[in-house]
């Protein structure tokens, strides 16, 4: 494919502090601009502020954010120590919280959790060709 962008991954630790989810944001914001895909930033980023405020409320433990690109595809992914999963439930749609999981089903492409023993994996991805790469 002449012309395809490189596969990549970047990372990050962040404490589970209030300022991460702002941490989380800027993290993923600077990554996407440096590989030109300023068109995901904005969706990207509130996923990750939902992801990574689920991390900081329920986790309660220093979380590991991870942007990759894999071809076509964007994935954001939020890991930290707590097996604790939030419910994703149609009746919270008019809570005051609750709703994160919601906005992540309707903006992301596709998402899931992955769990161990000890820890998960919240992960959304992003297709890159509505992104006008």
């Amino acid at each position: 494919m002449a012309g395809a962008e490189r596969n990549w991954s970047h990372g990050t630790t962040l404490e589970a502090t209030p300022i991460s989810a702002a941490g989380a944001r800027a993290f993923v914001s600077r990554h996407l601009v440096d590989h030109r895909l300023t068109l995901l930033v904005e969706p990207v980023r509130l996923v990750v502020s939902e992801l990574a405020t689920n991390a900081l409320v329920h986790g309660q433990t220093p979380f590991v954010v991870t942007l990759s690109r894999e071809d076509g595809t964007v994935r954001v992914a939020v890991s930290d120590d707590s097996a604790w999963i939030t419910a994703h439930d149609s009746d919270q749609a008019l809570s005051a919280g609750g709703r994160g999981l919601g906005i992540v089903n309707v903006i992301s492409r596709d998402w899931g959790v992955i769990t161990g023993v000890r820890s998960k994996t919240v992960w959304a991805t992003f297709e890159i060709s509505t992104a006008g790469t």
